[in-house]
């Protein structure tokens, strides 16, 4: 297996209709928009290319929508949003009846509690524990919470996760995300059900709303090996990989974009991928 190498996005742009962008570590890194990422969603919008952000975000899709404006990604430059956030809402939101749960996760996840439906209540008394995040993710580690979660496996009350990233860069550090907390639940024995990347079902949903382009001119752009890269293999679409996410101290990525060939196709092949090309930021 051999990655192909590219400086941007423009030799690769003719061959789909359809871009799905993941946003944290390929957008923007939570703090400020990448450079030449709006550019690039401008040029391909330009081209009639239809562009749709796919999130892990733990938020109902308004709310991201409303951050990306605060970080000058404007509605015009995509076509549709959607967050892992907002799919695990309708799926609370569709219980019958409504669930008991227990928030496990920051006080910003309020806007999804709030889509949710049901009741929160405290852990003696939850249904189910619904997963956000960690409580405060600049100090906490997930196992941080091993005694509160031990309890709870042992009663073997179901997570339901609204992120299944491990981990997202945000400014320069890297923090823990849901999918690190359910990850460690499962390893007390607690039952898990996610929401989002890499599972068909989010896929197949953006699929129905674009019922008129085929998957093989679809392409998933996106930093995460685990999440994006396999999950565009399981939905049966191309990948583009962005080395500048979370894989960018794997890869050797320098500050001039070069990277280390050998270190990319190790890397890919050990997670079981094959991503068509790798980029070092989204960039034209």
């Amino acid at each position: 297996m051999s990655i192909s190498i590219f400086n941007g996005l423009a030799p690769l742009a003719g061959d789909y209709d359809l871009f799905i962008f993941d946003l944290w570590g390929v957008v923007h890194n939570g703090e400020t928009t990448y450079p030449g990422a709006a550019a690039c969603l401008e040029r391909l919008r330009q081209r009639g290319a239809r562009v749709v952000l796919l999130s892990n975000a733990p938020r109902p899709s308004a709310s991201v929508a409303e951050h990306l404006g605060e970080l000058g990604v404007e509605g015009r430059l995509y076509d549709w949003l959607l967050t892992s956030g907002e799919a695990t809402a309708n799926a609370m939101a569709a219980m019958d009846p409504q669930p008991a749960y227990f928030h496990l996760g920051p006080e910003r996840s309020r806007p999804t509690l709030d889509a949710c439906g049901g009741r929160e209540v405290a852990l003696e008394d939850a249904e189910m524990i619904l997963c956000t995040g960690l409580f405060d993710d600049d100090t906490d580690r997930a196992e941080d919470y091993a005694d509160l979660l031990g309890a709870a496996a042992q009663r073997g009350l179901p997570m339901i996760c609204a992120n299944p990233d491990m981990v997202v860069v945000r400014g320069s550090q890297m923090v823990q995300c849901a999918g690190a907390v359910a990850a460690f639940y499962e390893s007390l024995g607690g039952p898990v059900q996610r929401y989002g990347k890499p599972f068909p079902q989010i896929f197949d949903h953006l699929f129905a709303e674009n019922p008129e382009i085929p998957r093989d001119r679809a392409v998933m752009v996106g930093d995460a090996l685990a999440t994006d890269i396999q999950g565009a293999r399981r939905a049966g679409i191309d990948a583009i990989w962005i080395a500048g996410g979370i894989h960018a101290s794997d890869l050797g990525l320098g500050a001039d974009g070069t990277m280390d060939p050998e270190k990319a196709n190790s890397l890919a092949e050990a997670a079981g991928e094959q991503p068509r090309a790798i980029l070092p930021w989204l960039q034209w």
